[in-house]
């Protein structure tokens, strides 16, 4: 849900006009669109780049997933992993281009640790993954580019724990 379906769904579920300090936000966040798309194009497109330094890191970490018997042994288990990396990668592009971190937690975070679990993925592994991901990104972004984007990768890394 973006930011202006939100406020528009709040100020509607208790019958009453947004508030200026609503519309200030929604006006602030129509302001940002551009923005807010050139991110998102730019992770789209630094997407391999950002995936392969991230699973470079995951598996100095953790020698032990790519070894025989570990979760990212040979190329279809790594693949998935990597794909993973992918999917998280495009649940931050949501965030950014909604202005909201509801996408990113009804999409990517409910039931997230069970499925884990429930795969003998080591969620702990998954927590530093994310954590790898968002350093690989951030080392592709200007530093008002990071103050965007690092939040949503917090707030992924914060519902996995």
């Amino acid at each position: 849900m973006s930011l202006v379906s939100q406020i528009i769904r709040e100020a509607d579920d208790e019958l009453r006009y947004p508030t200026i300090g609503e519309l200030k936000l929604i006006e602030s966040y129509l302001e940002t669109g551009e923005y807010r798309i050139r991110l998102s194009t730019l992770l789209r497109d630094k997407e391999l780049s950002i995936i392969q330094q991230a699973s470079k890191a995951i598996f100095q970490i953790y020698p032990e997933y790519i070894a025989p018997g570990g979760n990212a042994e040979g190329t279809s288990k790594r693949s998935l992993c990597l794909r993973d990396y992918g999917w998280y990668l495009r649940l931050v592009t949501y965030g950014i281009l909604s202005g909201d971190k509801t996408a990113i937690e009804k999409i990517g975070l409910v039931g997230v640790k069970e499925m884990y679990n429930s795969l003998g993925v080591p969620v702990l592994g998954m927590i530093d993954a994310i954590q790898c991901l968002k350093e690989a990104t951030l080392n592709e972004l200007s530093f008002e580019d990071c103050q965007m984007i690092a939040p949503y990768f917090d707030f992924i890394i914060q519902g996995m724990s």
